[in-house]
């Protein structure tokens, strides 16, 4: 065989690996490392991460699995961007971690077909509502492969928002099926707002503040 017809292992282009604490979700607290993958399809209006959308670097999946043996945490969370947008190397790197005895998540928009993720992963998907600007890019289809190991997430930005999300909860049965959670963006709705409201209605969801935000603000890494 050639060096031409040599296999090549799956290859990832990544924004950046870190190690923090996760700030959402299910495993909000635990040291974390995060494997930032470059490139997304939306443009979400209050997108805090646009910087994930180009550029990057290419990586050879050896060479990310090593990054994030390096650090000292269990918990690992592949993130964007979108990281579905990279196809089967994403899920080849979700597989490999699991693997590797790593609690893996996995944050998605829900825009990309879930279909296919090793079962291993718990799959936070982010249904994007109206004040997103795409929430026309929702594949509905996702929800039915959700279990109760994976999340539903909503960020909303008003009251127009939360009706809507109210909307899918009750409509679709969601909260059933997994567990979901409501989360203010970032300085526009104020949280304690969303609180109310949710206890008002007496809804079956989580409220999700960011915890990242909350101890290092908008700094990089973190």
């Amino acid at each position: 065989m050639n060096a031409t017809q040599c296999a090549v292992g799956p290859r990832l282009r990544i924004t950046e690996i870190f190690h923090s604490l996760q700030g959402e979700a299910a495993a909000a607290g635990w040291p974390t490392v995060f494997v930032r993958l470059t490139g997304c399809p939306l443009r979400c209006v209050y997108c805090d991460t646009a910087y994930a959308f180009h550029g990057g670097t290419v990586r050879d999946m050896d060479d990310v699995l090593r990054e994030v043996g390096r650090h000292p945490a269990r918990h690992v969370c592949v993130t964007g961007g979108e990281p579905l947008a990279q196809g089967e190397a994403c899920r080849a790197l979700l597989s490999a971690l699991c693997e590797r005895g790593y609690a893996v998540s996995l944050e998605t928009s829900g825009a990309l077909s879930i279909a296919g993720i090793d079962p291993r992963v718990s799959r936070v998907v982010d249904l994007k509502t109206p004040g997103s600007g795409e929430v026309d890019r929702n594949d509905w289809t996702n929800v039915e492969l959700l279990g109760e190991h994976d999340q539903i997430k909503f960020v909303l930005a008003d009251r127009l928002d939360y009706d809507w999300a109210v909307e899918q909860v009750r409509g679709r049965d969601l909260a059933r099926r997994c567990m979901t959670w409501f989360s203010p963006v970032h300085r526009s709705l104020d949280p304690r707002c969303l609180a109310d409201w949710i206890l008002e209605d007496g809804l079956p969801v989580r409220l999700q503040l960011q915890l990242h935000k909350l101890l290092w603000g908008e700094a990089p890494g973190h």
